[in-house]
């Protein structure tokens, strides 16, 4: 099934110039990126995209990390895009992400560790109208 899934390139990766190495390895896998931008997130957006968590002891320390310095939002399409980008990204941890994923690669530690992906369509959905909400053909992007 065609899907679409956001993808953001921490600002650890970013930091790091690994934008172009990360996206190829999306590319390289048959995945399209339709829609990408460099930003500044702010604690706003952080917060809505962190509110699962929100109460937990990591909370403050995912939000200052998103907000550092500049992300990478993308928006890959592809059949199964979702589970596909979950399993090329790797584990959160990189101790547990295997070998030749992103966060295998790239990672510093479970926090650094250079991407974040939907983890479902319904998140994939709320997560495009939060990140690309100057979209202006959003809804018809996301019914396609």
């Amino acid at each position: 099934m065609m899907q679409r899934s956001v993808v953001l390139i921490k600002p650890d990766g970013v930091e790091r110039n690994l934008i172009g190495n990360i996206i190829s390895c999306y590319e390289d896998n048959g995945l399209k990126v339709i829609h990408l931008k460099l930003m500044q997130a702010t604690r706003e957006i952080a917060e809505k995209h962190y509110s699962q968590h929100k109460g937990k002891d990591f909370y403050e320390e995912l939000i200052t990390f998103i907000t550092r310095s500049p992300l990478c939002a993308i928006i890959l399409q592809g059949e199964d895009v979702i589970a596909r980008v979950r399993k090329i990204n790797g584990a959160t941890s990189p101790t547990d992400a295997e070998e030749g994923t992103i966060r295998h690669r790239y990672a510093r530690s479970k926090t650094e560790n250079c991407v974040h992906a939907s983890d479902t369509l319904e998140s994939a959905n709320d997560e495009i109208k939060l990140w690309f909400s100057e979209l202006k053909n959003i809804d018809e992007l996301l019914n396609k």
